[in-house]
């Protein structure tokens, strides 16, 4: 009983806290504080309610347990982190973000490619990744290679879609104003077309950060060498390590955070003149 009031005692000093901050003043440290309360308090009740309530940890462990196994385990989260996230998600993400940008660019500059390619793109964006992750297994191997093919696949259309959008932003007006002062294709791309596509290609990179990771790691459910963050889910699943398996969402979540705020960071300094980034 004494973990389930500490859960409502948690509960209702995040509550209070919250409604503090949300009162006052809007300042930086306020909206970094919020969600750092919340998420402190969301933590505090889950340890309080599995404890109190004596829930199985093969059903749901509680907080301390998954830190414990977390500090326990680092050797293999960071050998699954690198087998995963550095080879599988990050290569497949810059290849494929890499080449749909490469060929918007073709689609824009050559009109008919933009009726041909896009529905077909559309078409294939829309397969189910659960289906194409076994075939490009087998195609491309047990290693990251095939997990990289599974990255370029999820990030290439989203990405593509994006940056064709974001290359007809400017309207027609500048385009002719450019045209008057004999600037080319290329100038115009460079100049006023890319510059005016960034928040557009930022949103499609930002899709993609989490778009990669999800798609390495289902990737490594259908076939893997004996390492990376999937494999080592559905095996400890397997052997009801469930403590692991929380510790592995746990890396997961925190580099897939990282490499969204990595993007966001940069879009805000390249894209700082946009009114999406003033304060």
């Amino acid at each position: 009983m004494s973990w389930v009031i500490f859960a409502i005692a948690a509960w209702a000093l995040g509550w209070w806290t919250n409604m503090r901050l949300a009162r006052g003043r809007p300042v930086r440290w306020r909206s970094l504080a919020a969600p750092i309360v919340f998420g402190v308090t969301l933590i505090a009740i889950w340890e309080g309610v599995v404890r109190g309530l004596e829930i199985s940890p093969v059903l749901l462990p509680p907080p301390t347990a998954i830190a414990a196994r977390f500090g326990a385990s680092l050797d293999i989260l960071w050998v699954d982190f690198v087998q995963t996230v550095l080879k599988g998600a990050l290569s497949g993400y810059v290849i494929g973000c890499g080449a749909a940008f490469l060929i918007a660019v073709a689609v824009d500059r050559f009109p008919f490619l933009q009726r041909g390619l896009l529905p077909v793109g559309n078409f294939v964006a829309a397969l189910p990744i659960i289906g194409m992750a076994p075939i490009l297994v087998m195609w491309f191997g047990f290693d990251w290679q095939s997990k990289a093919a599974v990255v370029v696949v999820m990030v290439f259309f989203p990405m593509l879609v994006n940056t064709v959008q974001g290359l007809q932003a400017t309207d027609m007006m500048q385009r002719d104003l450019m045209r008057t002062y004999g600037a080319s294709y290329w100038v115009t791309l460079f100049k006023l077309r890319l510059p005016a596509a960034m928040p557009f290609v930022f949103n499609g990179l930002k899709i993609g950060t989490t778009l990669a990771l999800i798609g390495a790691i289902v990737a490594e459910f259908f076939g893997s060498p004996i390492r990376g963050m999937g494999f080592r889910i559905s095996t400890s699943v397997g052997q009801l390590a469930l403590d692991l398996v929380w510790a592995e969402i746990v890396v997961a979540a925190i580099a897939g955070s990282a490499f969204y705020g990595a993007m966001a960071l940069i879009e805000r300094r390249i894209t700082s003149w946009h009114p999406s980034q003033r304060n």
